[in-house]
């Protein structure tokens, strides 16, 4: 359904002026490829990632990460894209079950042979929910996950990529037990910025953060929710190419089954090893 190449052809606002790459060859840690990625970017006006408004793919850019491999593994009868960056699995009906008697718990799989994060599975409800920060609750501690190989512009520094939860520190970090910092190697993927922050508040720009509201507000709302987060890679890629999630509360009035593709717009990445570069 779509190209292994993850390039734009809309989407990335290129400013005024012109951008000078000063490349390096990185060597693929498994296949000996070679690949190009961006060491530094210069421009006139810098390129901005990260922000609640980003621009999301469109149907082009997100359909790049949906190989065989990939929509094998989501098993889903339909795929359908939302126009707003992510796509809709199996009408957004789950089976997962939240009408069952049992404490609140994460469960987090162990980290593959490549050191890849596995799937994530959490009861969820308001006594889960964490209000405080992350400096308060002493969950500030950080790791380069599997595949980081950051992006940064320069001036306003912009960051392609973000240490994505699974299981979201605002959802779980007041369960006792679970380590909801950044440092959590089970529970951290190499991320973009579109497909971990976006959510501009309404249903228009779908990246993780828009599902994790939804969740957040059932939470708020005293419901129990069964949500798992399932980060899909093709083949011994070390970057997910997205993360298939769920989410279903105990009186049914959330449900969503998704797949939100680990792309950002105007950004060219080499999903085998992590590296990346602006797109010309």
């Amino acid at each position: 359904m779509g190209r292994k190449s993850n390039i734009s052809i809309a989407g990335v606002i290129v400013a005024l002026g012109v951008y000078a790459f000063d490349q390096f060859v990185v060597n693929n840690h498994d296949t000996g490829k070679t690949n190009y990625a961006t060491k530094e970017v210069v421009s006139q006006k810098d390129v901005q990632y990260g922000q609640l408004n980003d621009q999301h793919p469109d149907e082009s850019l997100a359909s790049s990460v949906l190989t065989p491999t990939v929509t094998a593994q989501l098993a889903a009868k339909s795929i359908r894209f939302n126009q707003a960056g992510a796509f809709i699995l199996d009408d957004s009906k789950t089976k997962l079950n939240a009408k069952v008697s049992s404490a609140p718990y994460v469960q987090l799989a162990d980290n593959d042979s490549l050191g890849r994060p596995g799937v994530a599975n959490a009861l969820l409800n308001n006594s889960t929910r964490q209000y405080r920060s992350r400096t308060e609750t002493g969950n500030d501690r950080t790791i380069e996950p599997i595949g980081w190989h950051q992006l940064m512009t320069n001036g306003n520094a912009g960051a392609l990529y973000n240490r994505g939860h699974s299981i979201g520190y605002a959802l779980a970090g007041n369960l006792q037990g679970f380590d909801a910092s950044e440092a959590n190697r089970q529970n951290i993927s190499t991320q973009t910025a579109w497909a971990n922050q976006s959510s501009n508040g309404n249903a228009d720009n779908t990246g993780q953060n828009y599902y994790e509201t939804l969740v957040r507000q059932a939470l708020d709302k005293h419901e129990t929710v069964r949500y798992r987060v399932t980060p899909i890679y093709d083949n011994k890629d070390l970057v997910p190419a997205g993360s298939h999630i769920e989410a279903k509360s105990s009186d049914g009035k959330l449900e969503f089954n998704v797949f939100v593709p680990n792309v950002q717009p105007g950004v060219v990445i080499n999903y085998e090893t992590g590296y990346a570069k602006v797109a010309n």
